[in-house]
């Protein structure tokens, strides 16, 4: 009776104690919910599920986080790993010592793309905008502040080109999505814009646009980049490991990621063609301190 007991004590125990082991062999991906975490989990649980089948004995969760949120999340090590705007990682390397791990491929109008850009654009028909310089005293529409191509991107193009926008616009204002932007130039709410690469042929081929209603600024021609684009291109979004996540996890994560094919539902879901070994942020890092944004904000 007493081993029976004994037995007994020993398994409710282990039932008691096995979320606490467990819970280490659970990880947290922040994503940022740029649409909202409905939109998010419905883009990115199936890379959580894919990651949980392909590392044994390792689950991976997706937390949807919004923009305010994002510091936070990995300052605290709330999260594990963490999947942002490339402007927003490199904030998170400066102040946290977070370190990317893999770039995403990007899926844009059946492209694969590692990088991308700006595009800042009039309508066609507006003859007193043909360059950079002519935006002086003109309205203009950007996506967020924190908008890393929807508005930073233009920012130091801007800047580069001599204009100051917030002493050289009439008006500056945020749409707070892309579509929003084209849509107010379109409509002649503002005299010119800037959004994402790749938005206004999304647009065309949704037809919710003609491409000759528009008329691109500052235009900049790439090889092997299919859209139009005013600013230098940057890479695509990364997955980054907080500081408190060994590199033996990374690793792991990275060599699963890498074998992540376009069929497999996660890349579907995600709208992806897959992931690759990071690529250099150097940049991104040197526009957020010409721009005195992010972690250089307030130098």
């Amino acid at each position: 009776m007493k081993d029976w007991r004994k037995s007994f004590l020993i398994v409710i125990c282990l039932l008691v104690l096995m979320p606490v082991f467990s819970h280490g062999e659970t990880y947290k991906i922040g994503v940022l919910a740029k649409n909202g975490p409905v939109k998010a989990l419905k883009k990115w649980k199936s890379t959580g599920e894919y990651l949980t089948a392909k590392l044994t004995g390792k689950t991976f969760e997706i937390i949807p986080l919004s923009f305010d949120a994002v510091n936070g999340a990995i300052q605290s090590g709330a999260v594990d790993f963490f999947l942002v705007n490339s402007s927003m990682y490199v904030t998170a390397k400066v102040r946290y010592g977070a370190s990317a791990i893999a770039t995403m491929i990007n899926s844009r109008q059946g492209q694969p793309l590692q990088s991308f850009g700006g595009v800042i654009f009039t309508l066609a028909e507006n003859e007193d905008i043909n360059s950079l310089a002519d935006l002086k005293g003109k309205t203009f529409m950007a996506v967020k502040k924190s908008s890393f191509g929807g508005w930073q991107m233009a920012y130091k193009e801007l800047l580069d080109g001599g204009i100051n926008p917030t002493a050289d616009f009439a008006k500056l204002e945020f749409g707070g999505k892309h579509d929003n932007v084209v849509y107010a130039v379109i409509n002649g709410a503002v005299d010119a814009g800037t959004v994402r690469t790749d938005t206004i042929e999304r647009m065309v081929a949704a037809d919710e646009l003609d491409m000759d209603e528009l008329k691109i600024i500052n235009q900049k021609k790439y090889n092997d980049f299919p859209f139009v684009c005013s600013t230098r291109l940057y890479p695509e979004w990364p997955l980054a490991k907080v500081a408190h996540v060994g590199d033996d996890l990374a690793s792991e994560v990275v060599a699963a990621l890498r074998e992540l094919k376009s069929t497999d539902k996660a890349a579907k879901d995600a709208k992806i063609v897959g992931w690759r070994d990071s690529l250099d942020y150097g940049p991104v890092e040197e526009l957020q301190k010409v721009l005195k944004i992010g972690a250089y904000s307030g130098q």
